[in-house]
């Protein structure tokens, strides 16, 4: 399988392409390709965020959170009005960041779950 199959996610950067690229070097192609449906399918865009956490400050804050599953900050952010618009000024500055950890996760998640079918079989 070739690698410009995770060029073609939406909103990816480089430093996300190179770490599925190290995630994946040891999968066969078949097992590639389930990962990158399975990724693509739980992986969040950092636009969504971006827009998201910025429908914050004129509307519910904390929806962002929510989609990070981050429940808990969610309604706190919800509650507290996004820490007075302040937390949610900082999300929307760090919204690459936030949705880069999630998405490193998730990509972990998705390896280990790979993994783990792939050496039983």
């Amino acid at each position: 399988m070739d690698n410009y199959y995770y060029a073609a996610l939406p909103g990816i950067d480089q430093e996300e392409m190179v770490w599925l690229e190290e995630l994946t070097k040891k999968f066969d192609d078949d097992t590639r390709k389930k990962f990158l449906f399975l990724y693509q399918s739980r992986r969040k865009d950092p636009q969504t965020i971006l827009i998201t956490c910025l429908l914050g400050l004129i509307g519910p804050n904390g929806i962002h959170r929510f989609l990070l599953d981050q429940i808990l900050i969610g309604i706190l952010y919800v509650v507290t009005l996004g820490f007075c618009f302040i937390g949610t000024i900082i999300d929307a500055i760090n919204y690459r960041r936030l949705t880069w950890e999630y998405n490193k996760q998730v990509s972990l998640e998705v390896a280990a779950m790979l993994s783990r079918t792939w050496t039983d079989r």
